[in-house]
């Protein structure tokens, strides 16, 4: 997929294709029903895929205070997206892009650049000034700029509650920040992943025997605090890493490890189940989250806080094999 700035020649991009606009954040099942009805759609008039999004989110400029947490930073949300379409457009909002309402957005950006021939949308599909545009001013518009518009119903999930929930990023977040990370796998079709550098620990792990690759923290929404089972990933660039499919099993631990004293910094850490890691000179990596195993306890003494983390591995490495938590196909 090419990634277009903005500044770049955007003018390159094939007239008369279909075109997608959005966040994507969490690139999640709901986002994908709108990929692959605008995919198809690209297949069947044999015309190229552009898809539109921004960064920052728009409430980082306009409501820093109020933003929403990333659920997938830039890098990563192009990597997902690259699997639909052809051409990616990144607009780099500002309060300038911010002001233009939705007749001058689609003047700018649609009629003066990619000139499509259909767009598709999700159903509460928002943009321009004050977000007072929505897929009906799209298709006011697009009688007289010669598009048509495919509005995608949103996506539901069934979780194994038997709650029926209806899929947003805003969704998935409080999923995460309940701890809830299998169901915040069904929502986006896949784990929960934190990924970033890799920085050296207090090295306490190696000294009671659960040696630990420590995180640096990502520009990213985390899940709870807490104990969790899922899977590593690890490589020595960035680029590696997003391409990179071999994972392993681990446990991963949020938290202040307060057993060792309270002032001690958020940690994220992840103790590698099938043992360290064979190249010693990694610089990034990936946790994707199955299973929330438990809350953070403080721990009378050492040896209480090995014996409960032997537990977790045993308990991990049981839900990992049988597949579970973020291997699962959404209903």
């Amino acid at each position: 997929m090419r990634i277009l700035r903005y500044q770049d020649r955007v003018v390159e991009v094939e007239p008369g294709g279909v075109l997608s606009i959005g966040n994507f954040d969490g690139v999640h099942v709901g986002h994908q029903e709108i990929l692959k009805a605008a995919q198809q759609l690209a297949l069947d008039r044999h015309r190229a895929l552009t898809l539109m999004t921004f960064e920052p989110h728009p409430a980082v400029i306009l409501h820093p205070e109020k933003a929403p947490k990333v659920l997938t930073p830039l890098d990563w949300k192009l990597h997902l997206l690259g699997r639909f379409a052809h051409a990616c457009v990144v607009l780099q909002d500002d309060r300038d892009l911010l002001r233009l309402d939705a007749g001058q957005f689609v003047d700018r950006f649609l009629v003066q650049t990619i000139r499509p021939s259909v767009i598709v949308e999700g159903e509460d599909f928002k943009f321009g000034a004050d977000r007072r545009g929505s897929v009906e001013t799209l298709r006011a518009l697009g009688t007289k700029m010669g598009w048509d518009v495919t509005v995608v119903p949103s996506r539901q999930i069934v979780l194994p509650s038997g709650q029926t929930l209806r899929v947003s990023s805003t969704m998935i977040r409080s999923m995460l920040e309940a701890g809830d990370v299998a169901d915040a796998a069904l929502a986006l079709g896949r784990p929960f992943r934190l990924l970033g550098r890799v920085i050296r620990g207090r090295g306490k792990g190696r000294q009671i025997g659960f040696p630990t690759l420590n995180l640096q923290r990502p520009d990213q929404i985390l899940p709870a605090e807490g104990v969790y089972a899922g899977w590593v990933l690890t490589a020595r660039t960035q680029e590696v890493l997003l391409s990179r499919e071999e994972r392993l099993p681990a446990v991963f631990s949020l938290g202040r490890a307060r057993t060792f004293g309270e002032d001690n910094p958020q940690l994220i850490e992840a103790h590698v189940l099938s043992g360290p890691p064979g190249d010693t000179a990694i610089s990034w990596m990936a946790m994707d989250f199955a299973e929330h195993l438990r809350p953070q306890h403080t721990f009378s003494s050492v040896d209480d806080l090995v014996a409960q983390i032997r537990k977790d591995c045993q308990r991990a490495k049981t839900l990992l094999d049988r597949g579970r938590g973020g291997d699962r196909s959404p209903d």
